[in-house]
């Protein structure tokens, strides 16, 4: 017979199936075997379901006993007794040898309220038993010399285009027949959390499958409830509230402040926002560490060198939202809400200063990636209702020094959406409020003419009043944009000339002279070969850093259409290439179509041999083919998500 603590029918095991052949495997080796993860992912449940089975093979008795139920350190040994059928007074020699002599199985339940008594009687019964047969789950390891762990993350939301994968097999068995993108919705918002599925399709008695799902996709925290053999197990709430009691004082400081991190997150912008008065950024590391062994923070990349580049990535870590929304209450309950997130905006403008850097410095792509990780965090930081005026200013600031994403990466109706909303939350007249009516007005120069002349004219009035001469050359540069999205070519001359001649004190932001040059070369390639060939010569050497990217392919799109116009389709074939090349690298729809659209053009000709010159209707890069383009983003070039 199995000698349960309690005696209640399993339901059945979704999606462990290979789990449950490496736990069974592990059983009949020597040492313990530690089943481990965070709250709710079926620890209890794959282990009860593996031992049921595991005495048709080798019979005997299972002895279990759930530590989180009430017992103290003292009374461990003296239940586990019991519940072996021996009287609760005697020796842990004694029952060792009990439960080697009838072939017993121990499985220590849930260890983690008495987890260094449990690993000090486990070394006690293997000390004097060493083929006794231990099993135990908890959120952390035992930490014991031959512990095999083996440890359960949530069930995959999908396993591929089109597959449902175990997390939508254990809510449909749940629901029945059901719609299955709704079942995917739901249980991708759950992240896969068995305890949270099995909770939330409880909940079906009263809502429909559609109103969970949208329910569950609007942010907020989940209060899921329901009936259960053990308290920490009726809502998410109190099953992350049974490991929140578990930690020391800081660690639950650290978690509740990592809580306004929407996404994964490195040791740095961990210390950002825990680091204060009351918790040094020294210690925020190893809270960081301790919250990842008690399977509260999951671990999305270890710490390791990035290849071929000598330097070590630091790790990045994770709260689930179960976590993330005990934590959140957490925080307002301590009254430090709006301490962590200011300091989590704070953070994020350090960020988005880093890539503007490393953008006009040690290389874009580098700049692409580092937005690209943090931008789930950028997100937040852009769209998070500020907490003050000084707040939106923050908010501001990252929206300002992210311009190379909105203006040379394609985001450009995001880019101009964040300016929108933010811009009139900032109305003191600051340097800061100048740069970003510039950039609002240079993003909308490229679609919305009536948008941009308005902006510029401000920013125009803030360069003179704070004596920025760059800003004064930036906004003739967003004037030649205008122009040449207008058709007026003088103008766009007039204004580039202007813009190049400037010497720029200030080489971390917006486009430079050397783009200026660059942008001139475009627009005197169909009239003047010689003015463009120098001012495409005068952009590459002008130019602030060799892995300009946006520069570059620039430049290369210059020469194709200077030798186009004018000289070689086979060089124009070949520069446009590599234009296209350069381009992609950091992407812009805009320049990307006018580049695929010229290489059509010269491709036919080299084929045929026939000069390719422009016809008088044909359409440049900077203006749109469509007359009447609507809401269309042809130019801006859509987020799809994580």
């Amino acid at each position: 017979m199995t000698a349960w603590a309690d005696h209640e029918p399993l339901p059945a095991v979704v999606g462990r199936a290979v789990e449950h052949e490496q736990v069974t495997g592990l059983l009949g080796g020597p040492g313990p075997v530690t089943l481990t993860g965070p709250a709710g992912v079926g620890k209890s449940l794959l282990a009860r379901a593996v031992l049921q089975e595991h005495p048709a093979a080798h019979p005997g008795t299972v002895v279990r006993i759930a530590c989180w139920d009430g017992l103290t350190a003292d009374e461990l040994t003296g239940a586990l007794r019991r519940t072996a059928g021996l009287p609760p007074a005697g020796t842990v020699e004694e029952l060792a040898r009990h439960c080697r002599a009838h072939r017993m199985i121990v499985l220590l339940d849930d260890c983690d309220p008495l987890l260094h008594a449990c690993a000090a009687l486990v070394r006690r019964l293997l000390r004097t038993e060493p083929a006794l047969r231990i099993m135990a789950t908890a959120r952390r390891p035992l930490g014991l010399p031959g512990e095999r762990t083996v440890d359960l993350a949530p069930l995959p939301v999908t396993l591929g285009e089109g597959i449902a994968g175990p997390a939508v097999e254990l809510l449909a068995a749940r629901t029945g027949p059901a719609a299955p993108e709704l079942l995917v919705a739901v249980c991708r918002a759950l992240e896969g959390c068995p305890l949270a599925i099995e909770l939330a399709a409880r909940q079906l008695d009263r809502t429909t499958l559609a109103q969970l799902a949208a329910r569950l996709d609007a942010d907020g925290p989940l209060h899921f409830s329901g009936p259960s053999p053990t308290t920490r197990h009726t809502s998410l709430h109190a099953a992350h509230a049974a490991g929140y009691a578990l930690c020391s004082p800081l660690d639950r400081r650290v978690w509740a402040r990592l809580s306004v991190l929407p996404g994964d997150f490195d040791p740095w912008l961990a210390q950002c926002v825990c680091a204060s008065s009351d918790v040094s950024a020294a210690a925020v590391g190893d809270a960081l560490e301790r919250l990842r062994t008690a399977s509260v923070l999951e671990c999305v990349r270890d710490a390791a060198g990035a290849p071929g580049s000598g330097t070590a990535l630091p790790p990045r870590y994770r709260l689930p939202r179960g976590a993330r929304d005990f934590g959140r209450l957490r925080l307002r309950e301590a009254g430090d809400e709006a301490g962590a997130l200011r300091r989590f905006r704070q953070g994020c403008a350090a960020l988005a200063a880093e890539a503007q850097i490393t953008w006009q410095g040690t290389g874009q792509q580098l700049a692409v990636r580092l937005v690209e990780d943090e931008q789930h965090h950028l997100d937040a930081a852009l769209t998070r209702p500020p907490l003050d005026a000084e707040d939106a200013l923050g908010a501001l600031d990252i929206a300002v020094s992210l311009w190379f994403q909105w203006a040379a990466c394609g985001f450009r109706r995001e880019g101009r959406a964040h300016l929108d909303r933010l811009l009139p939350l900032a109305q003191e007249d600051t340097a800061l409020r100048a740069r970003a009516l510039w950039l609002a007005g240079y993003l909308a120069a490229q679609e919305n003419a009536a948008a941009a002349e308005p902006m510029l004219a401000q920013a125009w009035q803030a360069a003179v009043m704070h004596a920025d001469a760059d800003g004064l050359a930036r906004i003739a540069h967003a004037h030649a944009v205008l122009a040449l999205h207008r058709g007026d070519t003088a103008t766009a001359v007039a204004c580039l000339e202007e813009a190049a001649r400037h010497s720029s004190r200030d080489p971390w932001f917006g486009p430079g002279p050397a783009h200026s040059w660059a942008l001139l070369a475009l627009a005197l390639a169909p009239l003047d070969a010689s003015r463009a060939r120098t001012a495409a010569r005068r952009a590459w050497e002008s130019r602030h850093a060799d892995s300009d990217f946006w520069l570059h392919s620039t430049i290369l799109y210059a020469r194709a259409l200077i030798e186009r116009t004018h000289g070689d389709p086979a060089a124009a074939l070949r520069a446009c290439r590599k234009a296209l090349v350069a381009k992609k690298l950091i992407g812009d729809p805009l320049f990307i179509v006018g580049a695929r659209t010229m290489l059509a053009g010269l491709r036919r000709g080299v084929r045929t041999a026939a000069p390719v010159r422009p016809t008088g209707g044909e359409p440049r890069w900077w203006r749109r083919a469509d007359p009447d383009p609507g809401d269309r983003p042809f130019f801006s070039r859509p987020r799809t998500g994580p």
